[in-house]
Formats: structure tokens, sequence, C-alpha cells
């Protein structure tokens, strides 16, 4: 075993036990309190560090480590507008129903978001309407998460021989399975190994564990970053120069190819995926595994990547090309916007594969710019957590700590990945290891491989804190929401504690099974989940705390014209572009049609109906 894996797994598995190590203390902590009130919202006790932390953890999610710095890597700097609107995200999401929230929620002794709006109208309808559509996008979200979490890992434990041969046996068990045989092996069994981990520690300590452990990885994440920002601008000599060398990149071309060897093969040859081949004065890197099989010379046709870089190709070491394979029948495709256009990764609106207008239009960079604050505002995650702070004073101390952490964390990111460009080329072919793989080659070129493993551990971090805390929400709405408030309101704690662990257990197996074989880019996953919540939550929820005329029947009607709206224009988007995105109609941002469609429809409803008398006094 190298020092480089050597302390990955040091690293790992020293996290993995002071995870472990704050469930078995959270558990003890909850004992002889309430169940329910303890393990979904820990008490509503947390101060400010608590608070913040665990808000800024749960938002800074697998996106923000895996998906983000993978869209930085293939746009470049246009990305810095692109996530502009996060820096003042705490400002609006906290400070617009974080009060009002929480007296609410204290209130009705509310410990999930559906049953503050099931309370606030006294409607099962509504709390089921919401449960219902929590479940569906946070399935979405949980699912993007897992899917971080195994490319971590195996990038983390690659190098491992321990690794490499349980690799290889799972691969050999599941080839013959339906579904399941697809999946690389590598990243099946990190996704298991995530997934075990991660619904352990959440079904034996709860929120309070969950918050806890957010506390640890918001420290870690922000640690991470700025090592690696310092390494970063080092190895690649600054940022003056970074930008230099940028700005001479053109972007690559995607296509296929046909692997040939001189001589049939005696057995079954495997080319692994990201494998470079040098010929003819060009660099060409495989986007998936080739097979030439026993007896033959040649294999199907595959996906590559061309580079067009010259002082890219320069830097790509023959030694590290593949010496007996050639490709031959190679057919590539351009970028539909910055093809052979030097200085397109330092402008906007960035190359861009399919669209011919780029990645960012100024118009959609300004719909973003709302898009962040006002959908992360809308987030049930988010508004479970401003559900469960002490006092007045902690969430005013805690709205300005957010601010500054999100802004130094995603400004260093933006730096670090165009940095990622110079350094590493031709992560293109699987962009959602851009971090794991950008801390492995940092360490290394330090001479520190050690370092590694504790450099992954910001974006695994970043992982666990959002998966548990979605794993505990969908938990809470399928037990609180659906099985205590309609099916056995007079269940025992003994009884609901045993549903809970059972419903977390079955989710999480659940979401392994639909991330077998995930889509390419994980943001996309992750906006799509994320400005759906806010497109069903956002307008009802603010309606619900500040408008007496608000009705159970406009709320309704909000949920389900904004995830309509928002169901429409991504199956549109698909269609057009053959994208998981939204259409941007007008160059705007979806979520602008999304909020629109939701605030028409909960207040011509609410209009054409009378709010309860009752209600109102006890609210208002």
């Amino acid at each position: 075993m190298n020092n480089a894996s050597s302390g990955a797994l040091i690293a790992f598995a020293i996290y993995t036990i002071a995870v472990f190590g704050i469930a078995v203390l959270s558990n003890r902590f909850a004992k002889g309190k309430e169940f329910a009130g303890e393990y979904f919202l820990g008490s509503r006790s947390f101060g400010v560090w608590a608070f913040a932390l665990t808000f800024a953890a749960t938002n800074a999610s697998g996106g923000t480590f895996v998906g983000f710095p993978a869209l930085i890597y293939t746009h470049g700097w246009t990305l810095a507008l692109w996530i502009a609107g996060f820096m003042i995200m705490p400002l609006v999401s906290m400070a617009m129903i974080g009060k009002r929230l929480n007296q609410i929620a204290r209130k009705t002794d509310a410990i999930t978001i559906p049953e503050v709006l099931r309370h606030r109208f006294a409607s099962p309808a509504v709390g089921l309407t919401a449960t219902g559509f929590l479940v569906f996008f946070m399935f979405f979200y949980l699912a993007a998460q897992f899917k971080a979490g195994g490319k971590i890992l195996s990038t983390l434990l690659s190098d491992d021989p321990f690794f490499r041969r349980c690799s290889t046996g799972l691969g050999h068990l599941i080839i013959d399975v339906p579904w399941v045989g697809q999946a690389d092996p590598d990243y099946l069994l990190c996704l298991l190994v995530f997934s075990v981990a991660v619904i352990v520690y959440v079904v034996y300590g709860g929120f309070r564990a969950v918050v806890w452990t957010d506390v640890m990885q918001g420290i870690v994440m922000f640690a991470g970053v700025l090592i690696m920002l310092a390494m970063s601008l080092y190895q690649v000599g600054g940022l003056s120069n970074a930008t230099r060398q940028l700005a001479k990149m053109t972007p690559p071309e995607n296509g296929t190819a046909v692997l040939v060897i001189d001589r049939d093969a005696a057995s079954d040859q495997l080319f692994n995926k990201a494998a470079w081949i040098k010929q003819d004065g060009q660099a060409y890197r495989l986007a998936a595994h080739g097979l030439i099989a026993a007896g033959s010379r040649r294999s199907e046709p595959i996906a590559i990547l061309k580079i067009t870089t010259p002082e890219e190709i320069e830097r790509i070491s023959t030694t590290d090309s593949l010496a007996t394979v050639r490709l031959e029948s190679i057919t590539t495709q351009p970028y539909a916007y910055g093809a052979g256009k030097a200085g397109v990764y330092i402008s906007n609106p960035g190359p861009d594969t399919k669209s011919e207008i780029g990645f960012l239009a100024i118009g959609t960079a300004f719909s973003f710019f709302v898009f962040w604050p006002f959908a992360a505002t809308g987030q049930p995650s988010n508004m479970l957590r401003l559900m469960s702070f002490k006092d007045t004073r902690t969430l005013r101390y805690s709205v300005m700590t957010v601010a500054i952490y999100y802004s130094v964390i995603y400004f260093c990111l933006v730096i670090v990945f165009c940095c990622a460009r110079v350094l590493m080329p031709g992560m293109e072919v699987d962009p959602d290891r851009t971090m794991p793989d950008l801390a492995t080659h940092l360490a290394t070129n330090a001479g520190t491989p050690w370092l590694s493993g504790l450099l992954v551990a910001a974006p695994f971090a970043a992982v666990m804190s959002s998966v548990d805390s979605l794993l505990l929400m969908m938990s809470s709405s399928v037990v609180r929401d659906i099985y205590h408030g309609h099916i056995n309101p007079k269940a025992t704690d003994n009884r609901i504690r045993r549903l809970s662990y059972l419903v977390t257990v079955v989710a999480g197996l659940f979401t392994v099974l639909a991330v077998l074989n995930p889509p390419t880019y994980l943001q996309d996953v992750i906006v799509f989940a994320t400005a759906g919540l806010a497109a069903c939550f956002l307008v009802p929820m603010v309606l619900a705390l500040y408008w007496k005329g608000m009705t159970s029947g406009g709320v309704i009607a909000g949920m389900v014209a904004g995830t309509l709206m928002h169901v429409i224009l991504t199956s549109w988007g698909y269609a057009a572009e053959g994208k998981f995105r939204a259409y941007e109609f007008l160059t705007l941002s979806p979520f602008i049609w999304d909020l629109g469609a939701s605030a028409i429809a909960a207040v011509v409803v609410a209009k054409c109906q009378t709010p309860d008398e009752d209600l109102r006094r006890r609210f208002f």
C-alpha cells in the first residue's frame, strides 16, 4: 500500500470513528427525553455555532464540492456569476421566515414542515399534500448526494490493494445481475460503504447527532477549501499565471473511436476509462471503458475526448498514455459554443457542448442571482433548521456567520477549480470526479500524499452533512405526518422510534438502487430538486406565515401549480436540448416562472375562499 492510499484510509477511518462517536454521545444525551421532539428536532435547543454551522453545512452539499467544481472546470470563470446569489442567501432565507416560522412551530409543537402547515390551517389535506411533494423532490436530492458520496470514496480508495481485490470480486458477482451489473464495481462498492455508514449513524443518533456532526463537517469543509486554495495557487504559479493559461485554452471535442492492437488478443483486454492515448501529435482520453475481446484486434466504438489546446497536449506525458493500442475510425464533435475560441474559459457566457448561446447568458446569470437565495428559502431542510434555534439572538448572529462562511467557500472554489483546468486536462470524461482527483493531485505533487485523505474529507463531509439531514427529513415526513398524524395518532414512543428507524433504512436502500447508474452531471439533479422544492413550498409557506387571508385551498393550489410548472419546463428542456435541465423561456430561470405560477394559483384560490376566523385569531 502506498503512502497516498494509506493516508487516505487513515483519514477516512478517523473521520468515520468521529462520526460514530458523535452518534453514540447524541444517543446518550437523548435518553429520558420525548422521542419525536428530540430525534427529529433536537428539542429546539441549538445556539449560534451549532445552528449556523448545521445550516451552512446542510446547504454546502455534494453539489458544492462535487457538482459545482465539475461545472467550474467545464465552463470556467463564468460560474462566479452563476453562484453569486449564494453569498446573500442567508440574509434572505434566514431573515425572511426564520423568526416567524420558529414561533408558529413552537406554538403548535410542530416537528416537520407539513405538520406546521397542517396545524396552521387545521387541514389534514394540506399536510398530506405537502408530505407527498416533499418526499418526491427529496428523493432526487438524496440520490444526488449518494452518488457524490460514492464518487468521492472511489477516488479516495482507488489505489488501495485490498479495495481493488474487493472491487474485482464484486464485479464478478454482479456481472449478470440486471441493472446492478451495469454499475461500475469501484463506485458500487464505495456507494454501499457510504450508505451503510450514513444510515447507521442517522438511525442511532437522530437530529442532534446530525447537528453535532454538521459542526465538525462545517469546520472540515472550511479548512479543506483554504488548504486547497493555497496549494492550487502555488502549484499553478499564481492566479495571474492560471488566468493566462486559461485564456489560451479552447474546449475539447467529444467523439467516438475504435481501439486497435497489432495482434489478436490472447484474452479479453480491458482499457480503463480516463486512460490517455497520444498519436499523430494529438491527445485523446477514453471517456468509457474499452474492451478488446479474446481473438480480436478491435473494440466496439467507445466514447473519447480529444484535447484541442496545444499547451495542454504538451503537458500530457507520453509515459502516461497507452503504448500498445491506437485509435481508428475517429469521429469528434466540437462544442456548440466556444469551439476553437481562445479565452472562452475566462469570459461570459462560457463554453457549452449543446447550447449555441453558451452556458450562462446574462439574463440567466441574473435569474440565478435571484434563484439561489429564494430557492434556499423554500427548502424544507432549511425550514426545519429554522425551527430548531434557541432564541432570536441566535438567529441574528447566525445570519452573518453563515453569510461570511459561504462567501469564503464559494469564492475560493471558483479559483481552485479554474486552476484545476491548468493542472489536470481532460477531466470532462468524468467531471464529477474533479474535486477528489484534484485533492489527490495536489497532495502528491506537494510530496505529502497522506494529505489527500484529509483534503478529500472536505467534500465527503459536505455530502454526509446533507445526506443525514435529508434521510431524517424523509423519515419524519412519513412517520410523523402520515403514520402518527393520520393512521395511528395514539402511537407510543417505542412504536414511533422503531418505525422511524425502519423508514430511514428503507429510504436509504431505495436511493442506493436508484443511483447505481447515475447521470453525468450531479449538479443538474440538484438544481431540479432544489428548484422543485422551492417552487412547491416557498410561496405557500411565506403566505401561510404572513398573510391572514391565506386558506388551505390556496396552499394546496400554490404547491400543485408550482410543481406542475417546474415539471413541465424540465420536460420541455429535456425534449429541446437533451439535458435534464428546465427550459429557460425568454432566457430567464425557470424558477421565476415556477414562483409566478405558484403565487397566482395560491392567491386566486385563497381569494375565492373565506379564511377561518379562529385560525386567524390564533396565529395573528
